[in-house]
């Protein structure tokens, strides 16, 4: 069992944010602890994209983005991975500039710097070089660059199926078991 820390930033992509709650739900036997960290624009980038509220039903703890306290903002916590969904370049250059202002930059800096998993689902298109040479700097510190690209090899019917495609990869990353789509198998 692990304990998993989620940040949802602003940037476009909330389907990947709420397939990833369900599946950190469903997926309850491997996973002992969620921790929630939202930006100041998620919520309402949520509200606009899905259409409702739901991300107040999760039984997930959520953190203020200003709370040092949370137990992942420190390399003392047993916190095995720091899932970024969506991540926006804002905040993935700001990782990548090592600027620890908010918890989600803190908990990030925790990862990289203990060598734990931080998981940045990337959701901008097209990339300049400025988000280009972010990613490097991210990726050189040990974190990991997975792009919300949804593949299309298990012919994926739904928006939801296609989200689930990346987020099966997230998963994948973080060190849980999941039953997605498996080349070859």
């Amino acid at each position: 069992m692990i304990k998993i820390a989620v940040s949802v930033s602003g940037a476009s992509g909330s389907i990947y944010a709420k397939i990833l709650f369900d599946q950190l739900l469903r997926l309850k036997d491997q996973v002992a602890e969620v921790g929630v960290v939202w930006s100041d624009n998620a919520l309402t980038v949520w509200e606009h994209e899905l259409g409702n509220k739901d991300y107040a039903n999760y039984p997930f703890r959520v953190w203020n983005k200003n709370d040092f306290m949370a137990p992942f903002a420190s390399g003392s916590s047993t916190y095995a991975a720091l899932i970024i969904c969506p991540c926006s370049m804002g905040t993935l250059g700001r990782i990548a500039g090592g600027i620890s202002n908010d918890l989600v930059t803190r908990a990030a800096d925790v990862m990289l710097k203990e060598r734990r998993k931080l998981i940045c689902v990337v959701r901008e298109t097209p990339y300049n070089l400025i988000h280009l040479r972010n990613m490097t700097t991210v990726t050189e510190a040990g974190g990991i660059i997975c792009p919300a690209t949804p593949s299309f090899y298990s012919k994926p019917a739904t928006l939801e199926d296609m989200a689930y495609t990346v987020i099966h990869r997230v998963l994948q990353l973080a060190g849980l078991d999941t039953d997605g789509y498996r080349w070859g198998e």
